[in-house]
């Protein structure tokens, strides 16, 4: 009997950031969060969990092919340790259960999109590794029960449990019993939601995400400010979610993303997470929503930056080719644009459009490197044994 179990989870880009801890070990955020699950047709992390009386030297992780420490006391150890707890409770509730909690573990992950370049890759992983375990385990807990193992292991991961749009509540209590991820709307409610990511660059950040936001909280007091205004924040994109409301979801949104880096500015040293192509989409967002807004009473598109320099742009459906054609034309990429959509790169400008905001001749080719056009989609999917990341001998099957 082979006992083994393999996931996906997907990436979720944030519209109101989560950024600082209360509580480092347990991840408790200072603030909620909201964010939009995105297709793992595009971006997802795949893990393959399997236990077997067979393994010594302890549990082992493969992460793209490379192994990883299992630290005891760290994220990963965390993560399976809790869920390994659970399966224990199961087998002393039900004797006739398999004795899985006992074996060690061999685990493999991949993800299909570059690793530690701001494109939530702890998010997907970590919400992968926690499906495939809880399904190697056959756990009975819910995804946001489940969410609250993820939260230890990556805070962002608890949300790419769920698919469309997503809030991983705060919570008050000490032991973080009450900060777990929800969905706000599934992503069949407003499937009409899609994203462009524009990634301005695939280099692993000069400061960790966990790094800076402690600094954050250490140095800065305009944190405070952003704590005190996120509540109503969150009230309000989750209403204008659930009223499929775009002008009201992209000025929140792209409200949210300013103010982040604003406070990653006034960390004490400042941290920079955006560069110049960054802000250069920002200014090409803003003229698109200035055109668009006087000729239809409408915007065009919100952009938002988590804790890297590449953009998200989100729009409607309707609003992308649009959107594509002006990223394409000032920023052209090295690599072809492989257009899933078919929406093209020629659609026209708004009417009134002011070259004058963009870099005289554009950016050189490669300023983004790449894009990637999604939409929003769903959450964790479970997926066969021929879909298996490890071999016979427990070894991911690329390194055998």
């Amino acid at each position: 009997m082979v006992y083994e179990a393999t996931a996906t989870a997907p990436v979720n880009i944030a519209c109101i950031k989560y950024w600082g801890k209360r509580d480092t070990k347990l991840i408790l955020p200072t603030n909620s969060s909201l964010s939009v699950t995105l297709d793992q047709d595009h971006l997802r992390s795949t893990t393959t969990s399997r236990a077997d009386a067979s393994f010594e030297d302890g549990d082992r992780l493969w992460l793209n092919g490379k192994e990883e420490s299992i630290k005891e006391g760290g994220r990963l150890w965390t993560c399976i340790k809790e869920l390994r707890g659970w399966r224990k409770a199961e087998e002393d509730k039900n004797a006739e259960l398999p004795k899985l909690a006992a074996l060690n573990l061999r685990i493999a992950s991949y993800n299909n999109f570059p690793t530690a370049a701001g494109l939530a890759s702890s998010a997907s992983g970590l919400a992968a590794l926690v499906a495939s375990l809880a399904g190697l385990y056959e756990l009975p807990q819910s995804p946001s029960e489940l969410s609250r193992i993820a939260r230890q292991g990556s805070g962002s991961a608890c949300r790419s449990l769920f698919g469309g749009f997503v809030a991983w509540r705060e919570g008050k209590e000490a032991d973080g019993s009450d900060s777990l991820a929800e969905e706000v709307a599934s992503r069949e409610h407003w499937p009409e939601m899609q994203a462009l990511i524009c990634v301005v660059s695939d280099a692993k950040k000069g400061t960790s995400s966990t790094a800076g936001m402690q600094h954050t909280v250490e140095t800065s007091p305009l944190l405070q400010e952003r704590l005190r205004v996120v509540p109503k924040r969150m009230d309000d994109i989750s209403a204008a979610i659930k009223a499929r409301d775009f002008d009201a979801f992209a000025r929140l949104t792209m409200a949210d993303s300013n103010q982040f880096h604003a406070v990653c500015l006034d960390t004490a040293p400042p941290i920079f997470y955006l560069n110049d192509v960054s802000r250069a989409i920002i200014g090409l967002v803003e003229e698109l929503n200035r055109a668009h807004l006087a000729k239809t009473g409408h915007l065009l598109a919100a952009y938002t930056f988590d804790a890297g320099p590449n953009a998200v742009i989100y729009a409607p459906e309707a609003n992308m080719p649009t959107i594509v054609a002006a990223v394409n034309r000032f920023f052209p990429q090295a690599e072809a644009f492989p257009d899933p959509f078919k929406v093209g790169t020629a659609a026209a400008l708004p009417e009134g459009f002011s070259e004058g905001v963009i870099r005289i001749g554009g950016w050189e080719k490669g300023a983004v490197k790449s894009l990637i056009h999604t939409r929003v989609g769903d959450g964790p999917r479970r997926l066969g044994p021929e879909e298996s990341l490890l071999g016979p001998d427990g070894i991911p099957k690329t390194l055998a």
